[in-house]
């Protein structure tokens, strides 16, 4: 199976190289990995601790957990790989601790053999989805000790398929799994992987150093004033085919952040748009704009500071946006209806300040609701959050406990 798998991972890079002639994510993709071997630093006598994630969500889970090492450990190097052109492109963004970040090469066994030769890494945490195999057992020859970080298993996911035997074997190459839920570690149970604890999402703790750390943007505060504000993140066109018909017909002003902020997106937006509205990258705002359009990057957390409730985007196409964002304020948020791939989001609803709609009607009931019952909604996001926090310091503890 190993073979086949190997076989798979060629087939893999070829596909997306051919793929890359057309696409200009998949490009990046191909682009960022040439001649990555010449583009090593030099660790010879550090003490390498390696996180690896697929992409900049991941990142984000995985930085509390970063910063906690580099506290209590000033002189380790701290490297940072990714699978996505996307976190690449965006992790700079973050103030972070990482000494070196780079793509991880395709999952080739010399190409795992020449990076865990280089680094030599003392831990590998590999953050929530990411298991390639190769690299794992790379890491496990030479005597690294590999963590999965803020885990979430599913029973859909192919270890636990009755053809999952190999995969199921890259699993028993780790020293502990840190998981999110019961959930998880039942389905770990089942194939006799006993080596896990549920420590919870570290993302609780990432949104929380953000809420306690950011500076607010003052354009966007100009724009608020006192106003009640209605947020808008992460949007998608199934999305907007819901809110925009309501929030031609709100009273408070709107703030909405694409999920993408190209011009067409954003111009299919604004032309639909009723009331008076501006769009961040012009300037100055109009004195008497209702809605503002965030068409940039980077804005979305520094908004939400201002919001007295937030639509969450990605919930009618199963790619929720991070709902813990907006939670962390203390607000009601209110997503589209399918988010059952995020466990956050049913607890959520469960502890009564989250609500799921399909349609407009829907939509208006419940940003009527949670207006009038702001204070309560709002004291059951921020406790629930607050309860939630410290999965990065559960997993330092047992890390280093060895």
């Amino acid at each position: 199976m190993h073979f086949l798998y190997n076989i798979g991972i060629l087939f893999l890079g070829i596909g997306v190289r051919v793929h890359g002639l057309f696409n200009p994510k998949s490009k990046l993709w191909v682009e960022g990995r040439k001649g990555w071997r010449s583009k090593l630093p030099d660790t010879e006598n550090r003490e390498v601790i390696w996180f690896h994630c697929a992409s900049l969500g991941e990142f984000d889970q995985g930085l509390p957990l970063m910063r906690k090492f580099r506290t209590e450990h000033p002189d380790a190097y701290i490297l940072v790989t990714f699978f996505s052109p996307s976190g690449m492109k965006h992790y700079h963004k973050r103030k972070h601790p990482a000494d070196h970040v780079c793509y991880l090469p395709l999952d080739t066994p010399s190409n795992a053999r020449r990076m865990m030769q280089h680094f030599k890494p003392k831990y590998f945490c590999l953050i929530k989805y990411e298991f390639w195999s190769n690299h794992i057992m790379e890491a496990k020859r030479i005597g690294a000790k590999v963590y999965n970080v803020s885990g979430l298993f599913r029973k859909d996911h192919r270890f636990f398929k009755w053809y999952g035997g190999f995969f199921r074997h890259t699993l028993l190459q780790f020293d502990w799994f840190f998981v999110q839920n019961e959930e998880s570690v039942e389905l770990l149970n089942s194939i006799d992987i006993n080596n896990v604890s549920i420590v919870g999402d570290s993302r609780y703790d990432k949104v929380y150093e953000t809420k306690i750390s950011h500076t607010p943007d003052q354009r966007i505060a100009e724009f608020c004033g006192e106003d009640r504000v209605f947020i808008v993140g992460s949007c998608w066109p199934k999305d907007e085919d819901i809110l925009l018909p309501v929030i031609n017909k709100m009273k408070c002003k709107v703030i909405i952040a694409p999920h993408n902020v190209d011009e067409k997106s954003v111009q299919g937006i604004t032309k639909s748009l009723r009331r008076p509205h501006a769009r961040y990258t012009n300037g100055n705002f109009k004195s008497n704009a209702e809605i503002l359009v965030l068409d940039t990057i980077g804005h979305l957390s520094s908004a939400y500071s201002f919001g007295a409730l937030a639509y969450v985007g990605g919930g009618f196409s199963g790619n929720l946006h991070n709902i813990l964002e907006p939670a962390v304020f203390g607000m009601g948020v209110i997503i589209g209806p399918n988010y059952s791939r995020f466990p956050e989001a049913s607890s959520f609803i469960k502890s009564g300040f989250a609500f799921d709609v399909s349609t407009s009607e829907e939509l208006k009931h419940r940003i009527d609701y949670v207006l009038e019952n702001k204070e309560y909604i709002d004291e059951k996001a921020e406790s629930f959050v607050d309860e939630n926090r410290g999965a990065s310091q559960k997993m330092y503890d047992l890390i280093i406990a060895g």
